[in-house]
């Protein structure tokens, strides 16, 4: 392997990504195990998490799954504490889980609020804080926290959302504060408008539709493949002085008015 491809290399790490039996957190999966990484997926669903594991070992790839509720803290300190056994550390965590409840403020429900505060939030907190010690006794790691644009920026219907990813990219920056010194790097990755199922019910909005690929200098909603170089740079030893930083995939979206 040249100097180069080296740097960007996950050979021989092990990699837990939350929320990835679809989606986002599935298309980085599968790149981080493509460059080399052993990989854990997650998810609350038994039935999904087995469909992606098959998926991914089918294709030849280095495959384990953790069935766990990342809201939960008993079900977290378990499932970490799991998969800390046989001495196979956590190399890399990606902080992907997350939920979209979508109401006008003033009809939000308190249980919309904190569902996805919980799941978007709480969970990158609660999974960080049972992985970190041991990154820290090892002194290395990798944490990538999924925000997204609404970490900076907000629209109507979505206040718990942008709260909670704006809340994450403050989590992200103390994560930087407290354990860049044992030789960890903590960053954010923000995804723009990405063609997901999450967001399929945006992408059949016409008019919706019509003004992403509008406002969007690049003229289309992202991929979730735009998003798998980002994650392997930032999970990779080429990022080893990135530390703190968000880094934002949107399409050019953010830089324009």
């Amino acid at each position: 392997m040249n100097k180069v491809l080296e740097r960007f290399s996950l050979n021989g790490k092990r990699a837990l990504v939350t929320g990835s039996t679809q989606g986002i957190g599935l298309a980085i999966a599968k790149g981080l195990a493509e460059s080399g990484a052993s990989v854990i997926l997650n998810g609350r669903s038994a039935e999904k998490l087995s469909t992606a594991i098959h998926q991914l070992t089918a294709e030849g790839h280095s495959v384990e799954g953790a069935a766990f509720d990342v809201t939960d803290p008993t079900s977290v300190k378990a499932a970490i504490a799991s998969l800390n056994e046989g001495g196979k550390p956590i190399d890399i965590l990606i902080n992907n889980a997350g939920i979209h409840r979508r109401a006008p403020l003033l009809e939000m429900t308190l249980a919309d609020w904190q569902a996805v505060i919980d799941t978007n939030l709480t969970s990158a907190f609660l999974v960080s804080q049972a992985v970190a010690p041991g990154m820290i006794e090892r002194n290395q790691g990798k944490i990538v926290n999924v925000c997204s644009l609404m970490s900076d920026l907000a629209r109507p219907t979505i206040a718990n959302y942008s709260a909670a990813k704006g809340g994450l990219r403050m989590l992200t920056r103390s994560m930087c504060a407290e354990w860049a010194k044992c030789n960890l790097q903590i960053n954010g990755l923000a995804p723009g408008y990405i063609e997901t199922e999450m967001t399929k019910i945006l992408v059949q909005d016409e008019k919706f539709d019509s003004w992403i690929r509008g406002r969007t200098p690049s003229g289309r909603w992202g991929s979730v493949e735009d998003l798998v170089g980002a994650a392997i740079f930032l999970s990779s030893p080429a990022a080893n002085y990135v530390n703190g930083h968000l880094l934002v995939v949107d399409g050019g979206l953010s830089v324009v008015v």
